[in-house]
């Protein structure tokens, strides 16, 4: 069945249906810029503009970029701090009119990619970790989902993961990807040395096909290391399998 999967970004929220069968968007996608300051009140109001473009009235699915639990949001580390002890879900089913379901965004990508993407068939313990303005991690066993995990704000270098090797410190940093990819790689070890698993795929902005070969070979890992496929789609068509009844 299809589905309406958003993704809650930093700069656009992003919808369109999505055959949950088989992870395809069923429809173009359409983006309406994040609302500044991204307050639930303002983004309730961009969600109510995306159902109402696609005229939709079934099941939605949506990211946002925090632990969400039951619902209810828990952190806002990247976002807006009124979202904190927010019952999303039930916002956004009041401002759209539908039954909404939300989830984490990276967990969201994560899903997406063990159903549809680089992540098809892998067992045992699988990290997929987004790297964009942040870091975000996703955590699977057999397939299953383990739910808010918060791996990019692992302790590094005295610091959060994410302010020492995130895309936007490469990009404010003006770091050479050699540079950069050094820093990703004591990310790396360190998700290693916590939780040895057995499969990391990268997702995020930088797993796009042209950024990859810019960074890839300076990496290594114990781990199976893998590109994501799904690149800028899969926080929709994670969170639209998520909703799926």
């Amino acid at each position: 069945m299809d589905v309406l999967g958003i993704d809650f970004g930093g700069t656009g929220i992003k919808a369109a249906p999505v055959n949950t069968l088989d992870g395809t968007l069923t429809q173009e996608r359409f983006r309406i810029p994040t609302p500044n300051p991204a307050t639930p009140d303002a983004v309730a109001d961009v969600m109510r503009q995306l159902v109402e473009h696609f005229q939709w009235t079934g099941h939605v699915g949506c990211t946002i970029p925090s632990r969400v639990e039951h619902g209810l949001v828990r952190t806002a580390a990247n976002i807006h701090e009124d979202w904190i002890n927010t019952q999303v879900d039930n916002l956004f089913s009041g401002s759209t009119g539908c039954r909404v379901s939300v989830l984490n965004d990276a967990d969201a990508a994560g899903l997406a990619s063990m159903r549809f993407g680089a992540g098809r068939g892998l067992d045992g313990l699988v990290f997929f970790i987004t790297v964009g303005t942040g870091i975000g991690s996703a955590m699977f066993y057999n397939q299953q989902l383990i739910p808010s995990t918060e791996l990019g704000h692992l302790r590094l270098k005295g610091g959060s993961a994410e302010d020492y090797a995130s895309n936007r410190i490469r990009k404010e940093k003006d770091l050479s990807w050699k540079k950069w990819a050094k820093r990703f790689q004591k990310y790396l070890d360190r998700v290693e040395f916590l939780f040895a698993p057995d499969t990391i795929i990268v997702g995020g902005g930088i797993s796009r096909p042209a950024k990859v070969p810019e960074y890839w070979h300076f990496l290594s890992t114990k781990s199976d290391l893998i590109p994501a496929e799904l690149e800028n789609e899969a926080g929709i068509i994670g969170a639209a399998a998520a909703a799926a009844p």
